[in-house]
């Protein structure tokens, strides 16, 4: 249950008509925390991969199929060798609950709002888009685990398909939540990083894509290390991306409650 710090009271009292929903709460987290810790997890994770591995397997983690001079790892890479593996799988393992938590959360945020929208052609296009952006989040999600526990020295096929999946859901996602809010929540200060954010990643696919062909079809020098690069903005623009969750949610809390009581008035 999400509630917000005003209603952060012992007895957290409710009335509707007839009766009063009594809410006894035994644990409550600050949801801007988790939050934070959500990102926070597969970034220090992400960039204690980069140090390490670029320090103590700089040969493991250059190593391409065209053997060219290249200078930037891709993340793969850094987080395919180990023991850096190790961690990366568990911050990611860690960091997936949560992450299911905040896509149920924004899912319910959104359906409260447009449950008081009276234009139909509005709340129906916005229940779609809702939908559509839900899932979309659960396959990003779904996609993360399996570049994640699938590596490409394991599996190069299978885990370069798991990524264009990745890619593809991440950018409908971002693109879907974008829409959304500019249909429902214009106003929202979240928006404007969420645009800027998208557009990041939309540009830095595109460079992504074409310097992936240049190293594969003509194996030019940098091409893999350009590559990277895009690689790498893409995925602090997608924990941007999500981050912005605080901003919607800044003093909500996450609480666990005792039951629920419901006493009729007379």
């Amino acid at each position: 249950m999400l509630s917000g710090a005003a209603n952060m009271e012992l007895n957290n009292v409710e009335t509707n008509k007839s009766s009063i929903y009594l809410i006894l709460p035994i644990y409550t987290l600050s949801f801007r925390k988790l939050c934070l810790a959500t990102v926070g997890l597969p970034l220090v994770s992400l960039l204690f991969c980069f140090v390490t591995a670029y320090i103590f397997q700089q040969d493991d983690i250059h190593e391409t199929h065209c053997r060219v001079y290249n200078i930037l790892p891709s993340i793969s890479a850094i987080t395919g060798v180990s023991p850096q593996r190790y961690l990366w799988r568990i911050s990611i393992a860690l960091h997936i609950g949560p992450r299911l938590v905040i896509a149920s959360v924004y899912h319910s945020y959104y359906y409260k709002i447009l449950k008081n929208i009276e234009n139909v052609p509005l709340k129906f296009m916005g229940s779609r888009l809702l939908n559509l952006c839900y899932w979309l989040n659960i396959a990003e999600v779904a996609a993360l685990c399996g570049v994640t526990y699938i590596s490409n020295r394991e599996n190069y096929s299978v885990h370069e398909k798991i990524f264009v999946v990745f890619m593809i859901s991440s950018l409908t996602y971002m693109l879907t939540a974008v829409r959304l809010g500019r249909l429902i929540t214009p106003n929202a200060q979240s928006l404007q990083y969420k645009q800027a954010l998208f557009m990041t990643s939309l540009v830095s696919t595109i460079g992504l894509i074409i310097f992936f062909l240049k190293h594969r079809l003509l194996c030019h020098d940098l091409a893999f290390s350009w590559f990277s690069l895009c690689e790498y903005v893409i995925a602090f623009a997608n924990m941007g991306f999500h981050i912005t969750v605080i901003l919607d949610f800044p003093k909500e809390q996450l609480v666990v409650g005792h039951g629920v009581s419901t006493v009729k008035i007379d």
